[in-house]
């Protein structure tokens, strides 16, 4: 059918905005497409699937304007690669900017070039997931965990590990000095040897994470609790003695006490200790936001929505939350870097906002490979 009369181009007595009078003739896309391949010596044209019936015109065109044999272009076609949780039709996509379902075609999650750069993802870990997902003829869906896993896999061997609390909750040492501050040594990076370490600040007033505390806990509930100990990473052993509150039920503080015998060792009576928590010292701590995103539909097919639905009733609402007042170990704001928040993720300065960390992937998945 395409071979039947095709319209190559049409002749229009307007000015060109770019050229003004200088032709009258508008090239259409099935005569344009094999010239200019021609032109610029691309030997493999990559279409996708749906010009696989106009390649006989592309042929055409291609043998018929007097182009040597041995550059001729050659139009091959594939298939469009989908992801499960998105969507990528140019249109859905518009319609979420316009509406404010997303901050804008950079926002970090949405399928583009920019929002995937903004949110982190680095080229060569992109580049991977698209060898693994492969060319094929056949539409298939791919699914999205397998681009966090090409992006985790290069950042746990990468990035240095930095200390991050989401909701703090002041820590007070009943039986540290008020003015001594020590440093304990730890690791950038435990896999890559040649990564250092660096000194962490350990004092009287300390920072932890409310998900790291329990009044009442659970059963097999390994962190902080009245009476329990704790080990504080790379620093001492603790033990919560004192919860204190504020009037409205909310925890002000914790006060603990340290076994002053476990500074970066075991403890010399043998005691096993489960728990282990990341900690800040309160002065060597730097205010920071965080944004923790997840999948931006709660359907894994996007394409297979009910009669009667639409992709806008799929949205996941907590494809993005905001934490503000978080901290993070001082000095690690100034640097322009992907690092690994223990226990957290891994993380990068957004781009828009120096004082904000997105979340690019978290530490685990059950996606395998």
């Amino acid at each position: 059918m395409n071979m039947r009369d095709p319209v190559i181009y049409r002749i229009l007595y307007t000015p060109h905005y770019r050229q003004g009078n200088k032709w009258c003739i508008y090239p259409m896309y099935d005569y344009a497409h094999p010239l200019q391949d021609a032109i610029e010596s691309i030997t493999h044209s990559m279409c996708s699937l749906e010009f696989e019936n106009n390649r006989p015109l592309y042929d055409w065109c291609r043998d018929n304007v007097g182009i040597e044999e041995n550059k001729k272009p050659h139009q091959y076609e594939f298939a469009k690669i989908r992801i499960t949780r998105t969507v990528m039709g140019k249109r859905h996509l518009i319609k979420m900017v316009e509406s404010g379902i997303v901050d804008g075609w950079d926002d970090p999650r949405m399928p583009t070039l920019s929002a995937l750069r903004r949110r982190g993802f680095t080229p060569s870990a992109i580049r991977e997931f698209i060898l693994r997902a492969g060319i094929s003829k056949v539409y298939n869906n791919v699914d999205i965990r397998l681009l966090e896993f090409c992006q985790r896999d290069e950042l746990n061997a990468a990035a240095k590990r930095r200390i991050a609390i989401l909701e703090p909750v002041p820590v007070v040492i009943t039986n540290y000095p008020e003015d001594k501050i020590e440093y304990f040594e730890v690791s950038n990076n435990p896999g890559d040897e040649s990564a250092g370490t660096r000194k962490l600040a350990f004092g009287k007033y300390l920072y932890i994470d409310k998900s790291d505390f329990e009044e009442f806990p659970p059963p097999k509930f390994f962190r902080l609790k009245p009476g329990g100990e704790v080990r504080l990473m790379g620093a001492y052993i603790i033990k919560c003695e004192e919860v204190i509150k504020n009037d409205d039920g909310s925890i002000r503080e914790l006060r603990c006490s340290i076994d002053p015998e476990t500074g970066g060792k075991n403890p010399p009576d043998g005691r096993k200790i489960k728990g282990t928590m990341h900690w800040l010292a309160k002065t060597h701590a730097d205010k920071i936001n965080i944004n923790l995103y997840d999948y931006l539909f709660t359907q894994d097919d996007m394409a297979d929505i009910p009669e009667g639905k639409s992709f806008e009733d799929y949205i996941n609402p907590e494809s993005k939350l905001e934490y503000k007042d978080c901290l993070l170990e001082k000095g690690t704001l100034e640097l322009d870097e992907r690092f690994q928040f223990v226990r957290m993720g891994y993380f990068i300065k957004d781009s828009k906002s120096g004082g904000t960390f997105n979340r690019i992937v978290t530490l685990k998945d059950g996606y395998k490979v």
